[in-house]
């Protein structure tokens, strides 16, 4: 029944956000008491905290799997956005945003699992790159994966793209091009503009 709880409670908070979502809201959802919840979780902070790693956990399994393929660099990191953005769903409920300002121990906990689990990810990718030919040989790795974390973590920021502005889709999608375009080869540019083509036709 735990799994359960927080299977559900991690599909509304993300869908809804963890501010708006209750006890009572998930209760009634899954036609259980609050009760049944309670005797699981101690409180809503802990609730979210369970659910927050389990979509964590689950987006760093996919990651590794699509990291596993050893396709084409750029590809990957196509491959690896589409499959975040699926994971995250509602681009409106901006969860990020709302768990560093209404959870921020939980922020914080999460960020710092992000970026190991990122940093790792975005190195292998950027030392591949390099060897394939796709990305310049003169870049300094270990820069360029902190600059990249940064950005990502930055986008998500509503005070500087607010959600009436700017959509989460569109800001990947502009900050993966922008990443990219700083890295690439001659070589790395072909296969980025068919990306960059690809996506324009959708």
């Amino acid at each position: 029944m735990k799994e359960k709880i927080t299977i559900k409670a991690a599909e509304m908070f993300l869908s809804l956000g963890f501010k708006s979502v209750t006890m009572d809201d998930i209760s009634n959802e899954m036609g259980i008491s609050k009760k049944t919840i309670y005797t699981h979780f101690k409180n809503k902070t802990d609730l979210v905290k369970e659910s927050v790693l389990r979509v964590f956990e689950g987006i760093s399994c996919g990651i590794d799997s699509i990291q596993l393929e050893k396709k084409d660099p750029i590809e990957e990191l196509y491959e690896i956005k589409k499959f975040v953005m699926l994971q995250l769903k509602n681009e409106k409920s901006s969860p990020q945003y709302q768990l560093q300002k209404y959870y921020p121990e939980i922020y914080t906990m999460i960020k710092a699992k992000k970026y190991e689990n990122m940093a790792e990810c975005t190195v292998e990718n950027l030392r591949r790159g390099v060897e394939k030919g796709v990305y310049r040989n003169n870049i300094d790795v270990d820069f360029i994966s902190k600059l990249y974390f940064l950005g990502i973590d930055g986008i998500n920021d509503e005070t500087v793209f607010p959600v009436s502005q700017f959509s989460k889709l569109q800001l990947m999608e502009d900050y993966l091009e922008y990443h990219l375009r700083g890295i690439v080869t001659q070589k790395g540019l072909q296969t980025l503009n068919k990306f960059i083509n690809e996506n324009t036709n959708q």
